[in-house]
């Protein structure tokens, strides 16, 4: 009974020592933010496989062009990627409503996601805006499911990934993501000394 007791007592302060040290904890590998706001983690991935995107908690499977989360119920979304140099540009996906009469022709017509709304004009004129806000031309690469849009403004061109389900279309759109830097606390507000 006294060696079974000793034994309890060396397996309790054991387990106590492993919590601190963070015995399978996982390393982050990697650390991604909208380049926009380059210090709000919006991805990471871990050498365990797990991930965090948006603040939600997934399991991950990355290759050369995609990087599939899946969620603690078993759904799955794969994400497009390519490298750009520093930067990792990252497919997400919208579902977008037909907001026009009928039924859609192609990606032609107001389509709308919550605030945001693609307006795409048919042929021959192929314009485009984007949140009433943004305006070019597009073309279609049906073979690809994929439509490149020609901004008017200094933007760069961007290609999407799309797919027709009825009056819903998908946009796998492209946003390029940097590495998480670190919020600069050294900054002033403006007019303090």
């Amino acid at each position: 009974m006294k060696n079974l007791k000793k034994t309890y007592i060396i397996l309790a302060l054991i387990m106590v020592m492993l919590i601190p040290t963070g015995c399978g904890s996982a390393n982050k590998i990697e650390s991604w933010a909208k380049d926009y706001e380059p210090s709000e983690e919006y991805l990471a991935l871990y050498d365990n496989g797990k991930a965090v995107c948006e603040g939600k908690n997934y399991t991950y499977v990355k290759d050369d062009d995609s990087i599939t989360l899946t969620d603690k119920d078993g759904n799955s979304i794969e994400h497009r990627y390519y490298m750009d140099n520093e930067k990792m540009v990252f497919y997400i996906a919208s579902v977008y409503d037909y907001q026009d009469e009928g039924d859609p022709d192609g990606i032609v017509g107001n389509w709308a996601c919550g605030n945001n709304v693609f307006r795409f004009l048919p042929a021959p004129k192929l314009e485009f805006s984007e949140e009433d806000a943004f305006y070019g031309h597009y073309s279609v690469d049906e073979a690809n499911s994929s439509v490149k849009l020609m901004y008017d403004a200094p933007i760069p061109d961007a290609t999407f990934y799309y797919s027709l389900d009825g009056k819903k279309l998908t946009i796998d759109y492209p946003w390029p993501l940097v590495k998480t830097q670190e919020k600069d606390t050294t900054k002033k507000d403006e007019g303090t000394t």
